[in-house]
Parts: structure tokens; C-alpha cells; sequence
């Protein structure tokens, strides 16, 4: 099949046209660097945006366009700590014969454990997230420790690439996004310092989460090698990994540490993963707990 059609510059410039109705985005320099970037593969196009806007620490988005081959999306949207508001998260990869999706609004804090945290930003989500998790069912087995990271109303999903699946992916997108975007409208700041301290530190661990196994990274590092892939990964997709806190993977993920004080690199290490969705459409977790 070819990806031509199938895009995702329209999710982008979607994304951006709606967020520019409800604040003010002031453009930030990385994506300057990105499109002075090499890529090796001649037939590929990297596309940055990142802005920053009052709530919203960095919204970015990277499109890796590889023509009829290929089509990647990685948009984020990450509050200021002051608000513990969930993070707007859009993982797209899309081959001929295969799509895989990830759609969240990743939570700050785990909500199989903080029922108030669940209760304040996805009560009023599962409807929307049981009527995509229908149109688009669960991707087959997904780790323990990922779920952490995901919330009740979390789309991952596999599917053979088509016209009609990019369409219901698209109106996903939408949705969500102004979903988040309503969230952020209507979020008021933390004025506990302590809080805002949790906030913080509950942010850095979820960057150095993403930035530590990321997916995305060897094919980044195909197209514009190791080091510009580290670069693209720790200073735009998950800025702030090394500015809002000083710990390391190890010390938010001791779990992962090897005999010789490496992190190990597999995507678990407790062997658990997840079949079928874990959430009703309650939103309760009804999987177990590792």
C-alpha cells in the first residue's frame, strides 16, 4: 500500500491550528536544529515543531516521512509543573502492511493505585475511551511496567494499514486531543510547594522512563546516527530529562540494574505483559498488580 496518502502532517497541523484557538504558542529553537539535520536515508524527511504556552511546558511534535515506506508520528504535549495534569501522548508508526498505535493521555501518577487522580481527569473520559477502544481494539500484549505509564482510556492498538483505519485513527486523534486541551482550559495551578516539588519530580520520572526505552531511538539512529539520535531523544521528544531532576533511570528503576551497574536493556524485567485490556470500561484495573 502506498503511504503517501497516509500522512501525518494533517494530525500535526490539526493539533496546532487547535491549540493556537485556546492559547499562545511561542515557537522554541530545537526545531531550528532538527531541519538542519542530515538524515542518511535521502528518500526520508524529519519534521519538527515545538512550542511552549502558559500551561503548557513543551508541546512538539516529529514526523519521520519516508514516502511510500514509511510514515512516523511522535506528539507530545507536557504541562508546567505547577498542574499535574496528564500528558498528551500520540505514537504513530505506520508500514505498508502494519500499523502501530499508541493514544493517551498518559498519566502523572499510576491510576491503578491513585483513585483520586483517576477520578479527577478520566471519569469523564471513558466514554470517549471506550468508544475508540471498540474501534480500535486492544494490540496484543503490552509489559507491566508500561502500564504505569498509561492511563484507563489508553489506545494501543495494531491493525493492517488502511485508508478506512487511518480515518478512525484521525478522528481518535481529535478527540483526544481536545479532550486534553479542554483539561489544560480548565486546570488551575498547584500553589502547595511541596506538591509542585511531586509534580516535578513524578514529570522527570516518566521523561527518564520514555527517554531510557523509548522505541523510536534505532530507527532515529539508522537515519541521523547515534549521537544526533540521543540529542533528538533527550533534548526535544523528551526535554527536561536533564534539567528538572537529577536522578537516573536506575534510581526511579533499580529493577533494571545489571551485575555489573548497566541498565539492562530489555523492555521487562518482570516478565508480566498484558494480552487483553486490563481496564473495564469502568475504568477499573482488573489485571494484577506486579
Amino acid at each position: 500500500m502506498d503511504l503517501s496518502s497516509l500522512s501525518y502532517h494533517k494530525f500535526v497541523n490539526f493539533a496546532m491550528e487547535e491549540a493556537r484557538l485556546c492559547t499562545t504558542l511561542t515557537p522554541l529553537p530545537y526545531q531550528e536544529k532538527v531541519r538542519t539535520m542530515k538524515v542518511k536515508d535521502d528518500k526520508t524527511v524529519l519534521h519538527a515543531l515545538s512550542y511552549q504556552a502558559p500551561k503548557i511546558r513543551l508541546l512538539r511534535s516529529l514526523t519521520i516521512d519516508g514516502g511510500s515506506a514509511m510514515q512516523v508520528l511522535d506528539f507530545a504535549g507536557i504541562p508546567e509543573p505547577m498542574f499535574d495534569m496528564p500528558i498528551f501522548c500520540a505514537n504513530f508508526f505506520t508500514i505498508p502492511s502494519l500499523s502501530i498505535i499508541v493514544l493517551d493521555l498518559n498519566p502523572l501518577y499510576d491510576t491503578r493505585t491513585q483513585q483520586y487522580y483517576k477520578e479527577k481527569y478520566y471519569l469523564k473520559l471513558l466514554p470517549l475511551g471506550q468508544k475508540y477502544a471498540e474501534l480500535l481494539p486492544w494490540g496484543d500484549k503490552i509489559t507491566s511496567e508500561s502500564l504505569s505509564f498509561f492511563s484507563p482510556i489508553v489506545i494501543w492498538t495494531k491493525f493492517a494499514t488502511s485508508q478506512t483505519k487511518h480515518d478512525v485513527l484521525f478522528s481518535a486523534f481529535r478527540d483526544y486531543f481536545k479532550a486534553w486541551l479542554e483539561l489544560v482550559d480548565q486546570a488551575l495551578p498547584e500553589t502547595n510547594s511541596l506538591q509542585i516539588l511531586r509534580n516535578k519530580e513524578a514529570q522527570h520520572r516518566y521523561l527518564t522512563w520514555r527517554a531510557e526505552k523509548d522505541p523510536g531511538h534505532p530507527l532515529l539512529k539508522k537515519l541521523v546516527g547515534e549521537d544526533l539520535a540521543r540529542d533528538l531523544v533527550r533534548n526535544f521528544l523528551f526535554e527536561g530529562v536533564d534539567s528538572l531532576g537529577t536522578k537516573a533511570f536506575l534510581d526511579y528503576f533499580p529493577e533494571y540494574r545489571r551485575e555489573d551497574g548497566s541498565v539492562n536493556q530489555k523492555r521487562s524485567v518482570i516478565g508480566k505483559s498484558y494480552e487483553t485490556r486490563p481496564w473495564n470500561s469502568k475504568g477499573e484495573f482488573i489485571g494484577e498488580m506486579s
